[in-house]
């Protein structure tokens, strides 16, 4: 083991991290682990770490694909390889950074060369790299989604495609694939999702003493990295025997009619949608007897994949949190369980839990026994939270239950996180149910990340024309290509039928799909939007809208004004999960700043224009368009909707004015941010197919002037 890798048994607790990782390096086959949890837990540190402990490879020398001498791909591109010496090398860990391009995964093909010269020069990528290691993706949550199917594509295969203008390139690709996230920043697409063999929650413990016991070893490590190496090694090397050994086990294990009806029996009950779960469970209880030694599955090998192998995939809307009821995983398995089974005697061995029902649950397995000292089943303190519980025990006293009495009230505003108005602050009421929206473009064509909302020149989509290639040729443009050259054959002297091509003839294609955006909300909270039904709907609304951008894979931002001043609620993010979180804790009351929230909405934009120029933002104003103050105040909110529209920022105002008598005051905004107005009924997708032909010169927003 290298000197500057942290040991892996040197970790402290998360003891399902553990095992799901070892799992998966002793059978690839499993899937790969998603981990979740917020920063600074140890996700890359462990990741890092596995890749030491796992046996070496034999490889061909000269074989940039890390063949297997036993038996090379018959597809190498450098093949086919005859009896060349073969010699041994560590398994590699190949970490995939978070602005990877398609071309640095799969590796590059020179086009150039292989139609002037017939040449086919390939350079290996990423895949071919992490081929027999693990690929490890920091973030993965933050990787466009074209670059995750992708990748997902090739581990489930095990191999990888090249294709580019009629030249094709496939190599072997297999490799336990690792994947990290931090659900705050946003969560992957279920269909993604699914595509992960396991997942594990994992949070940093609140034991004081295990804490402690965390900064002691960091610090050791960090004073001398070889000494702390050496007083793992004997635990290190003991867990890679053991790895090793279970690999070799593994064929040997047989997974009974009885565990096999368990396994599809708990994939119905929890409704997951397909088969794969069944597999993915099947695979991991093999992995789990073969680990603890044993030929046989059994209940509780079945029991630990469902806990490993479903929480991710019960997701049924975009803000469901992953997870899984242990009662009703433990009544399908005692339904489901064989007579004879009854008087069998408990998993042997280093299974603490020792399958005895609710008592075993996920965190206390040590999966992994013997591979030192991890504080005794680490994991067990995170469910409960410690000293975190009692407060979140208080959390539904946030004003959300609409039949708590009125006398409740002034115990929950204190616990509220935003500062009150002068005048009376109402409780937060609940959103409404939400609903298909209309959608709303950006105008113009931009250059942002894939995503499914305004026209924009992308790496997918359809081709829309041809150019000159700025830097390497990825996207042949055939047709346009030909045409370059063809003038040119007779003074180039063409003799046969080859043509002949130069460099000034390659041409490029560009494609013109859909990019994800910005949408920042600016919601009006004051009192004059306070009363309960009216705040419901207009929730409900947002909810809405929030529901469209994480389909249309946006980030989403939030600044929210009442009493006197405005906040950002939300700073940018791809969450939307928070954003939802955020909405239904969000109070009402108070006097109506509105020019103080687009002042605050134009501060935000222009930060994240330095940040990321190329994301174009869409605001989402949401108001009734009064402003305490009077003409003043009216006077200031539509020089800071001209400030905004000076920009050239595209804009939506959701217009929540109610009742016989209207002032329009929120149409009147709208014409000042050159923005489309919209009321909250015609807000809905469904039944404004006429309303949509009757506006659409409307409902695409302004050309965006250049900053």
């Amino acid at each position: 083991m290298s000197d500057d890798r942290y040991p892996f048994t040197a970790i402290v607790g998360m003891a399902d991290l553990r095992l799901g990782l070892l799992l998966n390096a002793v059978s690839p086959a499993v899937g790969g682990v998603l981990v979740r949890g917020e920063k600074g837990t140890a996700k890359s540190t462990m990741v890092r770490a596995l890749a030491g402990l796992l046996p070496s490879i034999a490889v061909l020398r000269d074989c940039r694909f890390a063949c297997d001498p036993a038996g090379p791909d018959p597809q190498c591109p450098d093949g086919p390889h005859t009896a060349e010496p073969a010699g041994d090398r560590a398994a590699r860990l190949v970490e995939l950074p978070v602005g990877v391009t398609e071309d640095r995964i799969v590796g590059s093909l020179d086009l150039e060369r292989a139609l002037a010269e017939g040449v086919k020069a390939y350079e290996p990528g990423l895949l071919a790299q992490a081929h027999r290691g693990v690929l490890y993706i920091d973030e993965v949550n933050l990787l466009q989604d074209h670059v995750v199917d992708l990748l997902l594509d090739a581990a489930a295969m095990g191999r990888s495609y090249v294709e580019r203008e009629g030249v094709s390139v496939r190599h072997a690709a297999r490799f336990l694939l690792v994947g990290t996230m931090n659900p705050e920043e946003g969560e992957l697409r279920p269909q993604l999702l699914d595509r992960f063999g396991l997942t594990v929650e994992i949070a940093a413990t609140r034991e004081p003493a295990e804490r402690a016991e965390v900064v002691r070893r960091r610090l050791g490590y960090d004073a001398d990295p070889a000494a702390f190496a050496a007083r793992f090694a004997d635990e290190e090397r003991a867990l890679a025997e053991r790895i090793t050994t279970a690999r070799a086990l593994l064929p040997s294990v047989v997974l009974g009619d009885p565990a096999l009806r368990q396994i599809t029996a708990v994939c119905a009950a929890f409704e997951v949608d397909g088969l794969r779960a069944d597999i993915v469970m099947a695979r991991t209880a093999v992995a789990l007897a073969a680990w603890d030694g044993r030929t046989a599955v059994a209940e509780e090998d079945v029991r630990k994949a469902a806990q490993l192998a479903l929480p991710h995939r019960r997701r049924r809307n975009p803000f469901d949190a992953p997870g899984l009821d242990e009662e009703q995983l433990d009544r399908t398995l005692a339904e489901h369980r064989e007579p004879e089974q009854e008087g069998e005697p408990e998993p042997e061995q280093d299974r603490e839990p020792e399958g005895e029902g609710p008592d075993g649950e996920g965190p206390q397995d040590d999966g992994p026994g013997p591979d030192g000292p991890d504080g005794g089943g680490g994991g067990a303190p995170e469910p409960p939270t410690g000293p975190g519980a009692p407060p979140r025990a208080e959390a539904p006293a946030d004003g959300s239950e609409p039949a708590q009495p009125a006398a409740e009230a002034p115990d929950a505003a204190p616990q509220l996180p935003h500062p009150a108005g002068p005048a009376r602050e109402t409780a937060p009421v609940a959103a409404g149910e939400p609903y298909r929206t209309r959608l709303f473009k950006v105008p113009g064509t931009g250059r942002g990340a894939q995503g499914r909302r305004s026209p924009a020149e992308t790496d997918g989509g359809h081709t829309v024309r041809a150019r000159r290639p700025g830097g390497q040729l990825t996207r042949l443009h055939l047709t346009a290509t030909l045409q370059a050259a063809a003038p040119h054959q007779v003074a180039r002297g063409r003799a046969g039928r080859a043509l002949l091509l130069r460099h000034d003839d390659f041409r490029e294609q560009v494609r013109q799909g859909r990019e994800s955006n910005l949408v920042l909300f600016v919601v009006d909270a004051s009192g004059s939007m306070a009363a309960r039904q009216r705040m419901t709907a207009v929730k409900g609304a947002v909810l809405s809208l929030l529901m469209d951008a994480y389909q249309r894979r946006d980030k989403i931002g939030m600044v929210t004004f009442r009493g006197s001043g405005a906040e950002l609620a939300l700073p940018p993010t791809s969450s939307v999960e928070v954003g939802a979180a955020r909405l239904e804790q969000l109070p009402t009351g108070g006097r109506t700043p509105l020019p103080a929230g687009l002042l605050r909405a134009h501060e935000v934009l222009r930060l994240e224009r330095l940040r990321d120029p190329h994301r174009r933002p869409l605001l989402v104003v949401v108001t009734d368009g009064r402003a305490t103050g009077g003409r003043t105040a009216l006077a200031d909110a539509g020089r800071a909707a001209d400030l905004l529209a000076a920009r050239g920022t595209a804009a939506v105002v959701l217009d929540c004015e109610s009742g016989p008598v209207r002032l329009g005051l929120a149409r009147t905004l709208a014409g000042r941010l050159h923005a489309t107005a919209v009321t909250l009924d015609e807000l809905r997708a469904e039944g404004v197919a006429a309303l949509v032909h009757a506006h659409r010169s409307t409902v695409s927003l302004p050309s965006r002037k250049a900053a």
